[in-house]
């Protein structure tokens, strides 16, 4: 059967760098870090006291008291950036077919504070199990999705992809393909996630995962610098409105951009490090080249997973060269995680579109927090450190990596009609 093709027409985000996905956008661009100390609760007593945070975020701004009890932090993460990026769409719903829209949202842990406050209230109190009945809807993953199409009536395909750091980046390609296989005409995707508190923070702490630079939080997250060491929690939402091209073009959709491929691989090595060689991340972009049909001199701009882990940095540096080789060294590289922090579950959709709109309007974001010069990468890689560049993005790739061993990937290429 012939493929549909896949366009972007609407994004919305709410990030440690802005509320909306246009703030989030210019901040990117202009290098900003979202990392500062801990607010959220008070994180003296561990290893880690910062993270990046969403700003000032008040719960009362977006939900009325009622509501606001009945969803974790996740969700409403998820709620507010796909009320977004439905509005930024102008999707009219009045001429939608609802049973050919759906909901495909990515989160890799869910509902944790939730989790963390229900035990801890269960734990301290006299073995009477007063429960709040939203413990469990709260919790759950796939809620998120749920809420979202009952918020539109969307009632199209709706489910969540769970594969850590690779989670809405997975949502990303079923959604492509669902729509693409002719089974949907719009599908919102994306992924949320709210791990800032106690559980998250002490949970990676005690893998040994996050950077522990408290003198310094906006310099934490520091990927390809030698002096990285860990990387630093952040927190949010993002959602792409992925729609048929045809479906786009009948009621004049404004066009961000084209999804052209996706791919999806497995280390198969280790629970939490990344495949020494970096086996795992070739494989998952030659899988994405071979998806959209495209040669690796066509992409100009990897946003990279880069997360500022010791180990991790270089394997995905290993696998770019591996794949592109020579025309590694034309390519523009970046992780914007330098700026946003690590929104696990959340990472892919956020970083995706950092992608699309690298794509839509040349000019690559920056890794910044480059100090010093790592001999484990190559030189002549341009890592886009501490200042965005213009160039022309024809085509560009979007990596994440999750626990587990899960990689995917994702390409967009410039809209041409």
């Amino acid at each position: 059967m012939e493929l549909r093709r896949v366009v972007v027409t609407g994004i919305g985000a709410i990030t440690p760098l802005g509320k909306t996905f246009e703030e989030t956008w210019k901040n990117l661009i202009a290098g900003v870090s979202g990392c500062a100390p801990i607010k959220r609760f008070d994180a003296s007593n561990f290893k880690t006291q910062f993270a990046c945070e969403v700003k000032d975020y008040d719960v009362m701004d977006y939900f009325d008291r009622k509501e606001a009890r009945k969803v974790d932090t996740y969700t409403q993460f998820a709620i507010i950036a796909a009320k977004e990026a439905v509005t930024n769409s102008k999707l009219d719903l009045e001429k939608l077919d609802l049973d050919r829209v759906g909901v495909i949202w990515g989160s890799g842990i869910g509902g944790l504070k939730t989790f963390q406050d229900e035990v801890t209230n269960f734990a301290t109190g006299d073995g009477t199990p007063r429960f709040n009945p939203f413990f469990i809807p709260k919790m759950i993953a796939d809620i998120a999705s749920g809420l979202i199409s009952m918020e539109y009536g969307f009632r199209g395909p709706n489910f969540t992809t769970v594969s850590a750091c690779a989670s809405s980046t997975n949502a990303l390609i079923d959604a492509f393909n669902y729509i693409r296989l002719g089974k949907a005409d719009v599908i919102v995707s994306g992924g949320s996630e709210a791990s800032v508190f106690e559980a998250g923070i002490g949970g990676f702490n005690a893998m040994h995962a996050l950077s522990t630079r408290n003198d310094s939080p906006e310099t934490a997250s520091r990927p390809f610098d030698k002096d990285r060491d860990g990387f630093v929690m952040g927190e949010g939402g993002a959602s792409i409105i992925l729609e048929d091209y045809e479906h786009a073009m009948a009621r004049g959709a404004t066009i961000y951009a084209e999804m052209v491929g996706g791919g999806l691989s497995a280390d198969a090595h280790h629970m939490t490090a990344p495949h020494p060689e970096g086996l795992g991340a070739t494989n998952v972009m030659k899988n994405a080249l071979q998806d959209a049909g495209m040669q690796p001199d066509e992409i100009d701009y990897i946003n990279v997973h880069g997360t500022s882990t010791p180990l991790g940095d270089i394997a995905e540096s290993q696998a770019i060269l591996a794949v592109f080789k020579d025309h590694a060294y034309n390519l523009n590289i970046s992780s914007t995680k330098s700026m946003t922090g690590h929104l696990l579950g959340a990472a892919g959709a956020l970083e995706a579109m950092a992608t699309i709109m690298a794509v839509k309007e040349d000019i690559v974001p920056p890794t910044i927090n480059h100090f010093t010069d790592d001999e484990a990468f190559d030189p002549k890689l341009n890592f886009t450190f501490n200042k965005a560049q213009q160039r022309e993005v024809r085509a560009a790739l979007s990596n994440t990596f999750g626990f587990g061993g899960h990689n995917a990937s994702v390409i967009f290429k410039k809209f041409n009609g």
